[in-house]
């Protein structure tokens, strides 16, 4: 196999960079550009000299050895200072030496699955990790991380295994008196696994709302202060205001935490009759984003009639409450007034709503999880029928545990890899 390289933190100038090598040929790199030999599993301070012997830098290599690195195989990884040149020239050097090249987005991750150290749910949660922006995200990403939905997998697997054990005992000694009867045991073992199967793919949905964000729309009749709103949750000018109604003809959307969630406002056009064309293909677009938002907040008087349907969950709140004589259930984006109301109202929804998410976070793993559910139930009606039709069971639960074996990588996703590991960066 290759010996790969690449710059494993950000580019652009930081106290220290990190360059990662790994492969059969990474300490041996290392020791070249360190100028001696190196510990099999350590750390040296070394000055780092290309092939002419012209300093680099100075920095700490630190070496692993296989199999106790984060690829499996031998690594080094060069600390130096984060210089834009300093790097380059290392870089520069690394790729001089023969049998090295340039790793590619994702190779040391893939690298990693390939030789047992990650299952791809595990990869999948490195990615998310990589790419959380609040809390919930990061809590969700390094559960999966840390391998939680690949013991889960392989406690249902080894549950199924057991179960088409007993079966196909029986099968072998049909012709015989079994003294026992498994019946009881399999059907015990294929209900739990699939209670629990039914768990986690009920909360793969709320935990792609978590994983992706949720939407969160603001909606009401004309000049009611929508945008206005949303400027003073956003904390800044994103939307423009006027004391004209129309003003908003487009869906104006804010990326931003709320509660620890990631949560995406949506400032859509003021929701009324109109001649205006350009108008009315706005308010068609608020109507459709704001029915498929996660949460809408509508901002309308009480006894109002509202122009999308009101689910339970939504909020409503009057607007300006700056010159309400009782400013309860009441907002202002003009004066911040009944602000944090509002946003503890909308952190308090969401929250409450991804207490129901799993483990599994993708619609590969729910896929997965529903094929294996599947057969499942298959088994079970026909574990009724009798010793007869056992071979048949069997077969069924033989496809729910490649179904499991599935959604932690070991068979049937080679087609997906490319796709995986092409959104890493190189040093990952």
């Amino acid at each position: 196999m290759d010996t790969i390289f690449a710059l494993a933190t950000a580019r652009g100038k930081a106290g220290v960079a990190v360059i990662r090598i790994s492969g059969p040929q990474a300490h041996m790199a290392a020791a070249r550009l360190g100028g001696g030999d190196l510990p099999a599993r350590g750390m040296v301070l070394r000055v780092l000299r290309d092939e002419r012997g012209a300093a680099l830098d100075e920095g700490l290599i630190l070496t692993f050895s296989a199999p106790a690195s984060f690829t499996g195989e031998d690594v080094a990884e060069l600390q130096v200072h984060g210089s834009i040149a300093g790097v380059a020239g290392v870089l520069s050097a690394l790729g001089r030496v023969e049998g090295l090249r340039q790793a590619e987005p994702g190779e040391f991750t893939r690298r990693a699955l390939e030789n047992g150290k990650l299952d791809l749910a595990q990869v999948e949660g490195l990615a998310d990790l990589i790419d959380a922006e609040t809390e919930a995200q990061r809590k969700q990403a390094h559960a999966l991380l840390e391998g939680a939905l690949g013991r889960l997998a392989e406690t249902w697997r080894r549950d199924l295994i057991r179960a088409a054990a007993l079966i196909e005992a029986v099968i072998d000694f049909a012709d015989e008196e079994v003294p026992t009867d498994v019946t009881p045991e399999v059907r015990a073992l294929l209900d739990t696994v699939a209670r629990d199967l039914e768990a986690q793919t009920a909360g793969v949905k709320m935990a792609e709302r978590i994983r992706e964000g949720f939407e969160v729309a603001i909606v009401g009749a004309p000049n009611v202060g929508k945008s206005t709103l949303l400027n003073a949750l956003a904390g800044r000018e994103a939307a423009i205001t006027s004391d004209y109604a129309g003003t908003t003809r487009d869906v104006i959307e804010v990326r931003m935490d709320l509660a620890g969630l990631p949560v995406t406002l949506l400032d859509t056009a003021g929701l009324r009759d109109t001649e205006d064309a350009v108008e009315g293909m706005g308010i068609a677009l608020a109507r459709k984003r704001a029915e498929a938002a996660d949460l809408r907040v509508f901002l309308a008087e009480a006894g109002e009639e509202l122009e999308v349907e009101f689910r339970p969950g939504d909020i409503r709140a009057r607007p300006k409450a700056d010159q309400q004589s009782d400013p309860t259930g009441a907002v202002s984006g003009l004066t911040g007034k009944g602000l944090d109301w509002l946003t503890d109202e909308i952190g308090r929804i969401l929250s409450d709503r991804s207490a129901s998410a799993g483990l599994a976070t993708r619609d590969r793993h729910r896929a997965a999880m529903e094929r294996a559910l599947a057969s499942i139930r298959v088994a079970r009606n026909i574990l009724e029928s009798g010793p007869d039709m056992y071979d048949i069971a069997a077969d069924e639960l033989r496809n729910a545990i490649r179904a499991l074996e599935s959604l932690v990588g070991r068979i049937d996703v080679e087609n997906l890899l490319d796709e995986i590991f092409a959104s890493f960066c190189l040093g990952k």
